[in-house]
């Protein structure tokens, strides 16, 4: 009975089955598959919380002129623009405004605007492109249409292209190939670490196999829900789920390799050992899977469009990848035979070689004291975790958001010489058209606004349903804490107009309304996921002790990883800050993620204390399990850290800390600070189940004895 589930997929005649059905899922998700890229929507409501005023009106808007941004063309010579710099500016305008191509709406060019009316210096041309559905797709070929118009300088001249739309255009960018980008750098992580992990250039592509077919149905079925079923997924969402089904699925192969082997040594037929195998090991992995699935629900109740949309696709792609794994995966090794393992093919009868490994070893050096291991490791995670006062998750500008130096920011910081640094980003305020004059008045007088640049966007209708909308440059840059500054004075003087039902939008009240957002998200889903990993620990390992000790070991290997990682960037990396949604991220990933190792480590604890006690049963269940861990950990860490790889500083540093983060509790939390608390509080940590009333003294007996004998 308990061996036949475990035979639904690797019988004799089931595992053949099982291999036809993904055989045709493949077939028929892999077409589905390359089409997710053409289902992002990477639009700014996409991102922005729904509610929020800077979404109002970002759709109000649309009311009076199709959506649009302007691509802002700045020309600089610091000695003063010549009559022939002039002269080619005319020119280049008279072109741009022909131009009709990618969305640009050429006729509408406005400019030049020089910086000061005589002896100018800099100009700016201002190329407003559209950004209907297709927007995101095309806004970098409109800004490379508009760069082979007015060149890129030289002699003296700078040219750069910058604005909401060179912004854009260089964002689009690095999200350009990001599916490929992280698909195949995951998927080198991957290979290296199953082949430093096997020695086996055969066994590593059974996992390869099953994580592929896994990934390629989990964009099938994302894919579709985003066309038929209204789910929103972005390049953000999109990247993340190519690291997870990597990362995760792997963990879970290699969990089950782990137990395969251990039964192949005691049973002579595979099918029998691969049943043994899911029986044993698949009550850990499922858990582990429905932690992460359930922490990525609970991204659903988040305020920002971009987080709460991350949720179901980071969920589905786990889900998808755990029955990849308990099902294909099985079959596929009992399918291939013991030779897959080759050249460490494990023999019926031989010893299991992690009865006297590092990890054995480890175990009884750690009973010999386990308070004073447990203290200074805790102190040790602790004094990391002060690094956090060095935290500067309020958001990162766009200057700053790149790991280089993009034309789009040269241009900002050109432009920013010459102009109000808000020029290329202005502040958008609808009102009713009754109380426009008083609105304007108070945009017009409210500190950090030009007064002078308050007027209508050109190709705006003058009014609509008794709406009206204009435009107000600041003089702080528009990504900058001044402006966001500038935007709450602006809303508090327009809201006071009676009657005017004013809004403000544009770009920096999204930024504003988006950290105003996150904040929420972060009081309200962190403790959510919490909630959430102690119900299933307590639900899987039947005692409250335990999982209430987990969940402080996993708060606080993440404040380490963060306190780390936050001076890394400062002083390493040369960061200037971390994005407002940065801690969430994190958190989400590293307790989702890295509770399993703790799931892995405590249910193969749990067994073995029904046998030999608990005290032993910590020694033993590290020993068994301590090596495939290791293992995982380092290729979950190496799948995050292919982050890196994108142009990014969010990606970055999520990346990074996740890494460490994952790092930290294979290595330290799981092996030495879980291991010594379980084996000093010894058996109360399961109450209150009836092992909390085991008898612990044969169990430390047994444990003394195994340190005496090794002579440590």
């Amino acid at each position: 009975m308990k061996q036949g589930v475990g035979h639904l997929v690797c019988g004799r005649r089931a595992k053949w089955l099982v291999l036809v059905f993904w055989v045709v899922v493949l077939f028929l998700a892999a077409p589905l598959a390359m089409k997710l890229t053409d289902a992002q929507d990477n639009d700014a409501a996409s991102w922005l919380p729904g509610s929020a005023e800077s979404t109002q009106v970002l759709q109000i808007s649309e009311d009076f002129r199709p959506e649009q941004i302007p691509a802002v063309v700045v020309y600089a010579r610091e000695s003063g623009l010549t009559a022939q710099d002039r002269a080619e500016i005319a020119e280049d305008v008279r072109q741009l405004k022909q131009l009709r191509d990618h969305g640009i709406i050429g006729d509408r060019t406005r400019g030049p605007v020089f910086d000061r009316p005589t002896d100018p210096r800099a100009a700016q041309v201002f190329v407003p492109i559209l950004m209907d559905e297709e927007g995101w797709e095309r806004i970098s070929p409109a800004v490379d249409s508009i760069r082979d118009d007015v060149g890129t300088g030289g002699d003296g001249l700078a040219v750069h292209i910058t604005g909401p739309g060179g912004t854009s255009a260089d964002f689009a960018e690095a999200f350009e190939g990001i599916d490929s980008t992280l698909l195949f750098s995951a998927m080198a992580v991957v290979i290296v670490m199953l082949l430093i992990t096997y020695r086996s250039l055969t066994l590593l592509l059974v996992p390869l196999v099953a994580v592929v077919c896994a990934l390629f149905a989990a964009q099938a079925l994302i894919y579709l829900l985003a066309e038929h079923g209204g789910l929103t997924v972005n390049g953000q969402s999109a990247g993340i789920l190519t690291v997870l089904v990597f990362g995760a699925g792997t963990d879970y192969a290699l969990l089950l390799v782990a137990r395969y082997r251990e039964e192949l040594r005691r049973h002579e037929d595979r099918h029998e050992a691969m049943a043994l195998a899911l029986h044993r090991a698949g009550p850990a992995v499922i858990a582990s899977g429905a932690t992460v699935v359930l922490s990525m629900l609970v991204l659903l109740a988040a305020e920002m469009n971009s987080t709460s949309g991350l949720g179901p696709v980071a969920a589905i792609g786990v889900a998808v990848a755990l029955v990849a794994m308990m099902s294909l995966f099985p079959a596929l090794l009992v399918i291939f035979g013991r030779w897959i393992f080759w050249p460490v093919v494990p023999h019926y009868g031989t010893p299991d070689p992690t009865e006297h490994g590092i990890w054995a070893r480890t175990g009884r050096r750690i009973a010999h004291r386990p308070r004073m291991v447990w203290a200074a490791t805790a102190l040790a995670l602790a004094v990391c975790s002060l690094g956090l006062i060095q935290l500067r998750a309020e958001g990162i500008g766009n200057a700053d958001a790149f790991t280089g130096k993009p034309d789009s920011i040269a241009g900002q910081e050109v432009s920013a010489r010459y102009f109000p640094a808000g020029s290329g980003d202005p502040l958008v305020i609808v009102s009713n058209q009754a109380q426009a004059v008083q609105v304007g008045r108070a945009v017009a007088g409210t500190q950090g606004v030009v007064p002078q640049s308050l007027g209508l966007p050109p190709g705006t209708k003058p009014a609509f349903e008794g709406k009206v909308l204009f435009e107000a440059t600041m003089t702080a840059p528009a990504d900058s804490e001044a402006a966001k500054q500038t935007v709450e004075r602006v809303r508090d003087a327009v809201h006071a107009v009676p009657d005017a039902d004013a809004k403000v939008g544009g770009g920096t009240a999204a930024l504003l309304d988006m950290d105003k957002a996150t904040t929420h998200d972060n009081m309200l889903i962190i403790p959510l996921v919490l909630v959430v990993v102690l119900m299933i620990l307590c639900v899987l390992l039947r005692a409250l002790i335990a999982p209430l000790l987990l969940i402080g070991t996993v708060i606080l290997s993440f404040a380490a990883a963060l306190g780390i990682s936050a001076l890394a960037f400062r002083y390493v990396f040369d960061y200037a800050g971390e994005t407002t949604d940065f801690p969430l991220f994190v958190f989400v990933f590293l307790v989702a993620l890295g509770i399993d190792y703790n799931i892995f480590l405590t249910t193969r604890i749990r067994e073995e204390a029904t046998r030999q006690g608990t005290r032993a049963g910590v020694v033993t269940g590290l020993a068994a399990t301590g090596a495939v861990i290791t293992s995982a950990g380092l290729v979950l860490a190496g799948t995050f850290a292919a982050l890196g790889t994108l142009p990014m500083v969010a990606f970055a540093e999520i990346g990074f800390t996740v890494a460490l983060g994952v790092l930290i509790d294979t290595f330290i939390v799981r092996s030495v600070l879980v291991t010594a608390l379980f084996l000093d509080v010894g058996p109360k940590v399961w109450w209150p189940h009836r092992l909390a009333r085991e008898d612990g003294g044969a169990a430390r007996e047994s444990v003394g004895a195994g340190v005496s004998r090794s002579g440590e």
